[in-house]
């Protein structure tokens, strides 16, 4: 398995996509670490994403809270579409830490419009310098490609 970390050191680098009339994205301004554990497994049950599915409700809310993550949801038609969450870092450094679609929203460019949201959204916080993220060989194949189209460059490809 290769592990992809890429990264965006300026916001001119940044390609966007337009977000689709029928996509709506919304910031999940009250913590409830209930539905953040809702989502990691609704959106990354495909994709094998196991390493938090057993946490109990306390440990997602210590995680929200000790990683300052943001996340937001993207609907379509009143249906979960997808979701990402934002972790601000030390030095200016902000990672998308989980991004992704349900399946069946997959496939429409849905993908492309809520990376450019993610993107955005990173960028706004006023201390960000460096925005990052890493994906897998075990992601949607289209994943590494999405993250390269909007501006995101390889820095580090790890083997396993």
């Amino acid at each position: 398995m290769k592990t992809y970390y890429l990264e965006m050191q300026s916001k001119n680098n940044f390609i966007p996509s337009a977000l689709s009339n029928n996509l709506s994205i919304i910031e999940v301004e009250a913590l409830q670490p209930e539905f953040n554990q809702f989502l990691y497994s609704f959106v990354g049950k495909p994709w094998d994403w196991t390493d938090k599915l057993t946490w109990p409700v306390e440990q997602w809310q210590s995680h929200l809270t000790d990683n300052h993550i943001r996340t937001w949801v993207a609907y379509v038609k009143g249906a979960i579409a997808g979701y990402y969450e934002l972790s601000q870092q030390s030095e200016g450094n902000v990672e998308i830490a989980y991004f992704g679609l349900t399946a069946q929203f997959i496939g429409h460019g849905y993908g492309k419009a809520l990376l450019s949201h993610a993107i955005e959204s990173a960028w706004a916080i006023d201390s960000t310098k460096r925005l990052w993220v890493h994906t897998c060989d075990l992601d949607h194949p289209s994943a590494l490609q999405n993250y390269q189209s909007r501006g995101f460059e390889i820095y580090n490809i790890v083997s396993e």
